[in-house]
């Protein structure tokens, strides 16, 4: 009789522990061969989010406090845990997937991950987020793209709290605005909890300092809507997405997470897609 095999429980370490990191937490929690170890949020939330999780989990505040190491790592907790933790793990050899990719529009940031995962040997992943095609956009990309355009468009509740609160009287508005045009790396510098899909389009395609970007407040839309169109020799692919929000955060889409989950799960299933 042939021996049954059975894969090893692989462990993991989420940073951050808020809409999109509990959405991820609760989506993947009992899955087969997978194991949350540690949840690293900041000191003054420790508390509280053990009293949420009990003691199925460590939570710490600080990567150095994660012993032993996980598998890998998922960061959902913002631009600063991708320039603080997130280079720690990797130059202790753990794998790491981002959902805060507008971070790497940081001048160089994206220069020293790099290093810190090869210094560990590790292997650190960016996910698609929101939007869709970005699997295609990286492709096309290898024969040469002449142009990249992306055009994100929110209910003004969804830009409160950004800069547009300065372009934009976003409480009264009654017809679609346009408040930002620009690069996909000033997009992302500025809309940092906004515009990660710019960031992913521009990192994916032609690169964030030539990738076009436009994004509009509407109230005529109740949902996060993404479009890519990209020309070049492959031909022409336009790809849009209007994407539902994570119920406790208007800024958040659901595809985000969902993205997430898509990226963990691939590591465990024996058919990648």
């Amino acid at each position: 009789m042939a021996e049954t095999h059975h894969p090893a429980v692989q462990s993991i370490a989420l940073i951050g522990y808020g809409a999109m990191g509990g959405h991820v937490y609760r989506a993947l929690a009992g899955t087969p061969g997978l194991r949350f170890s540690h949840v690293v949020v900041p000191a003054e939330y420790v508390v509280q989010t053990r009293a949420r999780l009990g003691d199925q989990v460590a939570v710490v505040s600080d990567a150095s406090q994660i012993d032993p190491l996980p598998d890998f790592a998922l960061e959902c907790a913002g631009h600063e845990a991708v320039q603080t933790v997130v280079p720690a793990l990797l130059s202790r050899g753990v794998d790491v997937i981002i959902a805060s990719v507008g971070a790497l529009s940081k001048a160089g940031l994206i220069e020293s991950l790099q290093a810190a995962a090869q210094q560990g040997s590790a292997q650190l992943t960016l996910i698609p987020g929101a939007v869709a095609g970005i699997d295609a956009l990286a492709a096309a990309r290898v024969q040469g793209l002449d142009s990249v355009e992306y055009t994100g468009r929110k209910a003004p509740v969804g830009w409160l709290g950004t800069p547009a609160e300065q372009r934009l009287d976003l409480r009264s508005l009654s017809a679609p605005a346009v408040f930002f045009e620009g690069t996909a790396r000033e997009a992302a510098a500025l809309y940092p909890k906004n515009a990660n899909v710019a960031a992913m389009v521009g990192l994916a395609g032609i690169g964030m300092d030539k990738t076009r970007v436009t994004l509009i407040a509407d109230p005529g839309v109740t949902r996060n809507t993404h479009q890519v169109v990209a020309r070049g020799a492959f031909g022409e692919l336009d790809i849009r997405v209007a994407g539902e929000t994570l119920p406790d955060n208007p800024k958040t889409s659901m595809l985000a997470a969902l993205s997430i989950v898509r990226a963990v799960l691939n590591r465990v299933a024996p058919v990648v897609i």
